[in-house]
């Protein structure tokens, strides 16, 4: 989906359902001529504690619908300087690119070293 509106494809957010459970985080099939999104807009749908009559007069709860707009990481760190970017994290509870690159690594390293230690038994 093109931010500008080139094009009418609309990303649809969808979760794993397996017997075994599946991963929570939630992915989009993007079609081959199409772009993942930049920038995905997201109502949040929260109950009030009103209620209101339906249109058969049955109670309905009232809804507060709220816009959240989520960017996608990648594109900031590509178009945003280093200290900008880090401050984007930083407002997002996030670490530093640069300390959670070295946490990655040494986490990488970890795993690598087990792999290597379970092949030589």
């Amino acid at each position: 989906m093109s931010i500008v509106g080139e094009s009418n494809w609309i990303p649809e957010i969808v979760y794993e359902d397996s017997e075994e459970g599946g991963s929570s985080i939630p992915f989009v099939m993007v079609p081959s001529d199409e772009d993942m999104p930049k920038l995905l807009y997201i109502f949040e749908s929260r109950e009030t504690g009103d209620i209101e009559p339906g249109a058969d007069g049955e109670d309905v709860p009232v809804l507060q619908w709220d816009l959240h707009q989520y960017a996608d990481m990648e594109v900031l760190k590509q178009r945003l300087d280093p200290l900008t970017f880090d401050l984007v994290r930083a407002s997002l509870g996030l670490e530093s690119l640069l300390s959670a690159t070295e946490k990655g690594k040494k986490i990488t390293s970890k795993i690598k070293g087990n792999i290597d230690s379970d092949e030589s038994h």
